[in-house]
């Protein structure tokens, strides 16, 4: 893998480590298993696209692609605790309705930003365009985990947390938790569209698909992040999150620049090929590593009872 090529999957892990951030706040923090963010993340890189050809600047465009994907996350809230629509098909209900509005949004399945100006621009000079955008992009996710951080520690975020982890308890202590599922679910896609946002302006255009297997990717770098760094204090929860989707995005770009992969067959066009067997390896760690932990158990009790059977003999 060229150094051209590593510090690409690694601007694109910092990226989709904001979305993999707000996967984590609706499955984990929540328990709330939301498929918004197929339509979210190519929400909130229709309407920062569509702000940065109207003259928008392009920080600012990222806010309102952020409050728009916060609006699609208020509705998906909504519908469940409001309306009583079961969470996984009040999702898909507003990821399917979010295709035609992304459509409408950007009046095309597709929108050039090649010329514009994006967050980027006034850090690049010459060839130094590869590892800036690297850095502006961890900047980016870095002061989005110390925000969450700082948050989940206010009594709105702890409330939140019990929100999750004990509706009925949550209920009995006061907390309004169909308020904190509302606010959650803003957030969680306010950072998901944020992430897409972002993702248009290092690609050079908006496309309405660019959301297919969102939550996949999502869910996968929460999954190998709680595998790598295990932990139940949120700060290292979010920078397990953070370190699970760069490992995530690493380990696609070599598998696809693998040429034991392209001796038998493998190619750029099987991407979501390759996606779906990284997920279910991740899927997989956890249960390997118990068995694993297990194993090491057994064979420690059976060293320790050996010398007692001997004493006896």
């Amino acid at each position: 893998m060229s150094w051209i090529a590593f510090f690409g999957a690694l601007e694109s892990g910092f990226i989709y480590a904001l979305m993999a951030l707000g996967v984590l706040i609706s499955f984990r923090i929540l328990d709330f298993p939301d498929l918004t963010a197929d339509g979210s993340f190519p929400l909130g890189g229709a309407v920062a696209g569509v702000a940065i050809v109207a003259g928008v600047n392009p920080w600012l465009a990222c806010v309102y692609g952020m409050m728009a994907g916060a609006v699609a996350g208020i509705v998906t809230a909504w519908l469940n605790v409001k309306m009583g629509i079961l969470h996984l098909l009040a999702g898909i209900l507003v990821m399917t309705a979010l295709y035609s509005v992304n459509l409408r949004i950007m009046g095309a399945p597709n929108l050039s930003l090649l010329g514009e100006p994006t967050v980027f621009t006034p850090f690049i000079s010459g060839d130094n365009g590869v590892w800036v955008r690297v850095l502006i992009a961890g900047a980016v996710v870095v002061a989005a985990k110390l925000l969450l951080d700082w948050f989940f520690g206010t009594q709105t975020g702890l409330a939140m947390r019990a929100t999750g982890s004990n509706p009925k308890m949550a209920q009995a202590q006061g907390i309004n938790t169909p308020v904190m599922i509302i606010l959650g679910m803003a957030i969680s896609n306010g950072l998901i569209a944020l992430s897409g946002a972002l993702f248009v302006q290092t690609q050079g255009g908006a496309d309405i698909s660019i959301g297919i297997g969102t939550i996949v990717v999502g869910l996968a770098a929460v999954i190998i992040g709680e595998t790598v760094l295990t932990a139940k204090k949120i700060f290292w929860i979010t920078l397990s999150v953070i370190i699970g989707a760069t490992i995530y995005k690493l380990l696609i770009q070599v598998a696809l620049s693998s040429q034991t992969l392209r001796n038998i067959g493998f190619g750029p066009q099987d991407l979501n090929l390759v996606t779906v067997i990284l997920v279910i390896g991740a899927l997989m760690l956890p249960k390997f590593r118990s068995k694993a932990l297990s194993a090491l158990k057994k064979s420690g009790a059976t060293e320790l009872l050996q010398p007692n059977k001997e004493n006896k003999l």
